[in-house]
């Protein structure tokens, strides 16, 4: 049985996205090589990965041509750029599922919601549950949700565990990852800009 990945927001193909996320390439085709080397890195042909929408703004041909060269078995969560090339079939064959929005069993006790858009109020929020998202990418949307994110543990005084997987984001690195590597290495960010004593959110990164 293979692993299960997660990643949001690759915009193959998509220049603006590199001046809009601070993408740390020269040009669209380092971007997408070095996303395509990091993907196949770890996943295997036999892993799924589950794309939280946003895929590629090439045409349907380049889309097809990029997706050939990804390990894994590949499942969609649509997002609001993805909507224009799901009208080709062959784009659709692409993934063996595609949905809207997905709660999925990861073998604990609430399910782990995933949608492109983050959902402050997500299933389980108050009970331990797990949502993946993306959409915002690291904006100040982003700071938005984990302002938000603050202050519902501080209500509930429990964890709110939503969580943006945007490949942009630090600690997603560009590239898929497990559960346990999402949550290892967001903690260890959150650590690493929040200090216990101030109310200090994530520094925002993009300008619209």
């Amino acid at each position: 049985m293979g692993k299960t990945f997660f990643i949001s927001d690759m915009h193959f193909g998509h220049r603006n996205a590199l001046a809009y996320d601070n993408r740390p390439f020269t040009s669209i085709e380092e971007h997408d090589k070095t996303l395509i080397d990091n993907w196949n890195s770890v996943v295997s042909i036999d892993d799924d990965v589950w794309i939280l929408g946003d895929i590629s703004w090439y045409n349907t041909t380049n889309t097809l041509e990029l997706f050939s060269q990804l390990n894994g078995i590949k499942h969609l969560i649509i997002g609001n750029h993805d909507h224009k090339l799901l009208r080709n079939r062959d784009v659709r064959a692409l993934f063996v599922d595609i949905y809207d929005y997905k709660e999925l069993d990861i073998g604990k006790r609430d399910p782990l919601v995933l949608c492109h858009y983050p959902i402050v109020c997500f299933n389980r929020h108050y009970t331990g549950g797990y949502h993946f998202y993306g959409h915002v990418h690291n904006s100040y949307e982003w700071n938005m949700m984990e302002n938000y994110r603050r202050q519902s543990e501080e209500l509930y005084l429990k964890p709110c565990n939503m969580i943006n997987v945007g490949a942009m984001i630090p600690y997603m690195q560009f590239r898929p990852q497990t559960f346990e590597e999402i949550i290892a290495n967001y903690d260890n960010w959150r650590s690493s800009q929040f200090s216990p004593h101030t109310n200090t959110p994530p520094e925002e990164t993009a300008t619209e």
